[in-house]
């Protein structure tokens, strides 16, 4: 069982009013505030749970957003590991994962925080959809991480329907000290139409090394200014 079934158990009952002012982004500040601090006083699994949604809206001035997220964040960093399930629960559905994901990182081994992302990451297809965000968050963060599962759970995206995805995993394929990369790159190199992704993977080939004598064709044709192919089947970055 992976860790997102493993943390799949939903607590008991919050705080049920300071839970609610916390997640309106209406409320009057002050109110807000005040149950933010009680629900870090209360410093319960519970409480984190009640604290998360505060980390997906943007309140004004900006200096109120930054000190009440200061809070939650500290709040849910000083519950410590017992509060882990609830960070993962709310990753699930978050829009944004860049403040859940400050909280993993503190509270979870970085083989841990790589195994919640890609497990994160395994249901998403690669057909087109309006807004693939959470996926390009997702093989961002995973861009940040060696881990011996990313190349084979990430490589099926060098196919994704949107440009920007098929960018960031290029990227996040060519960080991983994985061989096994170097052909699903070449395949997505001699296919891509965007020149921006081209460049990307022939930038990573050119820093590795890697010949590509068995596509030699195909690559000549898909090379773009500033890279060659040299006598023995490297690709090199000119100039």
């Amino acid at each position: 069982m992976g860790l997102l079934g493993l943390f799949s158990k939903k607590p008991g009952g919050a705080l049920k009013k300071h839970a609610e002012r916390v997640a309106n982004k209406r409320a009057q500040a002050v109110d807000r505030w005040d149950s933010i601090q009680a629900l870090v006083r209360e410093g319960s699994v519970e409480s984190v749970e009640a604290l998360l949604p505060r980390l997906s809206f943007y309140v004004d001035p900006s200096i109120t957003d930054q000190e009440e997220k200061d809070s939650v964040f500290g709040g849910i960093l000083r519950v410590g590991k017992p509060g882990l399930p609830a960070v993962i629960r709310f990753m699930e559905t978050s829009e944004s994962l860049s403040w859940p994901l400050k909280i993993l990182d503190h509270l979870a081994s970085p083989a841990e925080v790589a195994t919640v992302l890609l497990e994160l990451l395994e249901p998403m297809d690669i057909e087109y959809e309006r807004d693939p965000q959470r996926k390009i968050q997702l093989l961002s963060a995973l861009e940040e991480r060696l881990d011996r599962n990313t190349a084979s759970k990430v490589a099926r995206f060098l196919r994704d329907a949107n440009e920007t995805v098929r960018f960031v995993s290029a990227g996040t394929l060519l960080v991983q000290d994985d061989e096994s990369i170097r052909d699903a790159l070449l395949e997505c190199l001699c296919a891509e139409e965007s020149v921006r992704v081209r460049n990307r993977v022939l930038e990573g080939f050119s820093k590795r090394g890697w010949r590509v004598a068995d596509r030699l064709v195909d690559v000549r044709r898909v090379l773009t200014p500033g890279f060659a192919v040299d006598a023995n089947g490297a690709i090199r970055k000119l100039g």
